[in-house]
């Protein structure tokens, strides 16, 4: 039994298919004077060949998934019209006398290696685009055919290194039931496609390539992060129950999607999404989220070297803002530092960069970086109903500062006869520890709260959220961060605002009635978990939810409180947590 990230949920049972890493080692070769010429023109017509099967990919995963899972394509399309790395290429040929295919590997390796060390995951993650590409060319280089997941002829679970976006788009979608990869995050390709095709995924399981075998019997939990290799009849059949269990969840789930997330008394409660990429709105909208409660705008800027224009920032709002109508949604402007870290920005590397000069702060030092977003947010908020949301507000000064920043903006696009949402709601995090304690003080500049749990725990605790020695540590359960939320909540109602609550906290059904006792009144989420998060608020009473709530808060530990809530939540709800 194997433990990796769960990024897709459910549970298949199949057997292996395990798909070639492809290391296609090239020997170094020299070519005389008279074959340069050669050797450059057999790159140009790789290049083309190259970008015509991508070009054939990106157009069938937008038939067949969607025009906006296809967009992952264009990093691929990006490398290969990126001139400094094919000149590089040419220089080697030229100055070297080095064949194309081994003098365009070399450049690929330290392109590659160079994203590979990036501290940021999705940043990290994008290695794998420039890998994919490369491999295609030097396919093309050397005339060489690849079995691709195109010609499956059963059902299978495919088991690789990674899984390239290509290989993802080719594969034949009714024959393959599962993925499990050796590396990956919540954030990679492959995650992102396996939840875009609802197909039960696991990824950062370290060796699985290497463990398993042709034709080995798998159980992939998806829901969990397992990976079983070869079980035994009794852990067969435990698991074809759960995925019976599952299958059958589901089917109560999709009965939900169109009904409200009210409590049996009839206490409204709004569920919304958390989206990092705009690719994600098409989940948004299939598992029937009121809108986009977090959309983390920081990751428009990865990927690329050199900053978005504001066009290119309105033009991602203005989808969002149109797709999810008549719905809100909240635009968190960008929180760069901490773990995004993106170099092209001059951002210095810091001992403690969750401390340091990250978020508002960044964008306040910045203005002419920050304006750019808040003009593209004004201008699509005529599109749709859009809110702005400030993060990591520390207190009243950054958010009068920021204010002021935003004024300016909308006088510009006054003078340029722009239009925008006048009315535009404008909200900040909650998720430090200062701005929990003056949120009385903060409630009287803004429309709304949203409490941010993951760095609001982090700091409240003192507990690196990042940092595997000391997670045991990182509890939300813990009283101090159940005395705040509710402080929040409270002060919030007392000044005539909403509250809500985007952290990962919200993802977790055994919190969910907590959370609803607490009187928070909105909750966002991954859009995967909205459907078991409705479930658990649809059965219970609001009456109930805040007892419960009060008890916990008289409780003395995270444990004790965490193992009475869960109590609670198996009795109204039990399938929820397996």
């Amino acid at each position: 039994m194997l433990e990796g990230i769960g990024v897709s949920p459910g549970v298949v049972i199949g057997k292996a298919f395990l798909l070639d890493s492809e290391e296609i080692a090239i020997p170094r070769r020299r070519v005389s004077k008279d074959q340069v010429a050669g050797e450059i023109a057999r790159f140009e017509e790789a290049l083309i060949q190259t970008r015509s099967e991508i070009l054939k990919i990106q157009k069938k995963i937008a038939e067949e998934i969607g025009v906006e899972h296809s967009d992952i394509f264009d990093a691929h399309l990006l490398v290969l019209e990126d001139r400094s790395l094919i000149e590089e290429v040419i220089g080697k040929v030229k100055e070297e006398g080095l064949a194309v295919e081994y003098a365009f590997q070399e450049v690929l390796r330290r392109y590659s290696q160079m994203f590979a060390r990036i501290d940021d995951e999705y940043l990290r993650e994008r290695s794998s685009d420039i890998t994919d590409v490369g491999r295609r060319v030097l396919r093309n280089l050397l005339g060489r055919k690849r079995k691709t997941l195109a010609d499956l002829e059963e059902e299978v679970l495919v088991v690789a290194y990674d899984l390239s976006p290509s290989d993802t788009a080719l594969m034949h979608k009714e024959k393959v039931i599962g993925f499990a990869t050796d590396i990956g995050g919540k954030t990679s390709h492959t995650a992102i496609m396996a939840r875009a095709l609802e197909i039960p995924a696991v990824v950062g399981l370290g060796m699985i390539s290497r463990q398993v075998r042709p034709g080995d019997t798998l159980i992939i939990d998806g829901s969990h992060g397992v990976v079983v290799i070869n079980p035994d009849k009794a852990t067969l059949k435990k698991y074809r129950k759960e995925g019976e269990r599952f299958e059958e969840f589901i089917k109560t789930l999709e009965e939900l999607k169109d009904l409200p997330a009210q409590t049996l008394d009839g206490h409204k409660i709004e569920l919304a999404a958390n989206i990092e990429l705009p690719e994600e709105i098409s989940s948004v909208l299939a598992h029937g989220a009121e809108g986009v409660g977090l959309y983390r705008t920081e990751y428009f800027y990865m990927n690329r070297a050199d900053l978005p224009s504001e066009a290119e920032h309105y033009e991602a709002y203005r989808k969002v803002a149109e797709q999810v109508a008549p719905h809100a949604a909240i635009i968190r402007t960008m929180d760069l530092g901490g773990d995004k870290f993106l170099s092209h920005l001059e951002m210095p590397r810091e001992m403690n960069p969750f401390l340091g000069w990250r978020a508002i702060r960044f964008c306040l030092a910045r203005p002419d970086i920050f304006k750019t977003q808040l003009r593209a947010i004004l201008r699509a908020s005529a599109h749709g109903k859009l809110r702005l949301m400030y993060p990591m507000i520390s207190g009243i000064g950054e958010l009068r500062q920021a204010n002021r920043l935003l004024d300016e903006a909308r006088a510009e696009l006054r003078t340029g006869g722009i239009l925008f949402d006048e009315a535009m709601e404008v909200g900040v995090m909650i998720e430090t520890p200062s701005a929990a304690l003056t949120c009385d003080i903060l409630a009287r500049e803004v429309d709304f709260f949203s409490i941010g749990t993951n760095d609001l725990i982090q700091y409240t605790l003192a507990v690196d959220r990042a940092n595997e020695k000391i997670a045991y540590l990182y509890k939300p359960t813990h009283p101090a961060v159940l005395r705040l939320i509710k402080e929040i909540v409270d002060i919030g109602h007392r000044k005539g605002i909403w509250v809500g609550l985007c952290g990962e906290v919200s993802a977790d059904p055994a919190y969910t009635i907590l959370l609803v006792g607490l009187e928070l009144d909105e909750l966002s989420t991954s859009s995967v978990a909205l459907p078991e998060i409705k479930k658990v608020i649809r059965s219970i009473t609001l009456a109930e939810a805040k007892e419960i709530a009060r008890h916990a808060l008289t409780l003395s530990t995270a444990d004790e409180i965490k193992a009475f809530v869960l109590k609670k939540v198996k009795s109204v709800a039990p399938e929820v947590l397996g």
